[in-house]
């Protein structure tokens, strides 16, 4: 098939780019699933199709609420040396003038967990009601119901600047969370007042999700993810087959495993600077 739908699909397509079943490709099944399971990894984490922008809502529970005001508990646990409920406790030892000194360093556990297939949050968004726009008196809603009762009863260019002026006051009552993240361990940490937090309340993840190619399968057929599969394999073919470099075949064949490799060094080595070049997202810049 032309078009791949499946993983197995996926393969096959491979392997008659490599020659198959004219030829015999040296490379075991478990090798196989392994490369697939590669390039797919390579295509969520570099490709700008492997990932789709979702806006997951978490409900905070009684666990979350604990760990996270755990930072605040009593000095008698830390000055014991026994860590409170969610707190990590390191303890290392340094030599000063020949005497050995002990540091207790204490992490307050103050995150949620977030899916493995999450590989990126850009933020989460407010807390806090908004003053500005949120509930009967809001402000919002009071320039609504006195100012625009009805239609051209105040000039666009006025509520615009008004608008903005109202933006501005909200974003400095009302700043966003600091967050931290990282996709090896799945964990959010919220610098925020865990104290002022309630159970079963709900916040929203502004978050980037690795597409699973068993929902979408045109992920099998994108032409990065058919050209690196195959790279991938022939490479690995090569890599099985240097140890008979130079072995003669009946017929005088000479098995050459060691340029098939090379050959597919230089193929991924360019399949990888296309993908910095044409398909992967570039890096935000700072300024000042």
């Amino acid at each position: 098939m032309a078009k791949p739908s499946t993983r197995q699909g996926l393969i096959d397509y491979c392997l008659r780019q490599l020659g198959a079943p004219v030829l015999e490709i040296n490379v075991d099944d478990d090798q196989i699933d392994d490369l697939v399971d590669d390039a797919i990894q390579y295509f969520n984490e570099r490709h700008y199709d492997g990932v789709e922008r979702m806006y997951l809502k978490y409900k905070i529970s009684q666990e979350d609420l604990d760990r996270g005001r755990s930072a605040s508990s009593s000095g008698s646990q830390i000055s014991n040396g026994t860590s409170g409920v969610g707190i990590v406790t390191t303890t290392g030892t340094s030599t000063i003038v020949g005497a050995a000194t002990t540091f207790n360093f204490y992490e307050s556990s103050n995150y949620v967990q977030v899916p493995d297939s999450v590989i990126g949050i850009e933020r989460i968004f407010k807390f806090d009601t908004s003053s500005i726009s949120g509930g009967m008196f809001s402000i919002k809603y009071q320039l609504f119901l006195n100012d625009l009762y009805y239609f051209n009863s105040v000039e666009l260019l006025q509520y615009s600047m008004t608008k903005s002026y109202l933006e501005d006051i909200d974003f400095l009552l009302t700043t966003d969370k600091q967050i931290r993240f990282n996709k090896r361990q799945n964990r959010l940490y919220l610098d925020i007042d865990w104290s002022s937090q309630s159970k079963d309340t709900f916040f929203v993840i502004d978050c980037y999700r690795a597409l699973d190619p068993e929902d979408f399968s045109k992920i099998y057929n994108d032409s990065f993810v058919k050209k690196y599969l195959t790279a991938l394999i022939k490479r690995q073919w090569g890599q099985n087959l240097i140890k008979f470099n130079g072995v003669k075949l009946p017929g005088g064949i000479e098995l050459n495993g060691r340029q098939l490799y090379e050959d597919a060094e230089r193929e991924l080595e360019d399949i990888k600077q296309r993908m910095s070049m044409e398909y992967e997202l570039p890096p935000l810049d700072f300024i000042g």
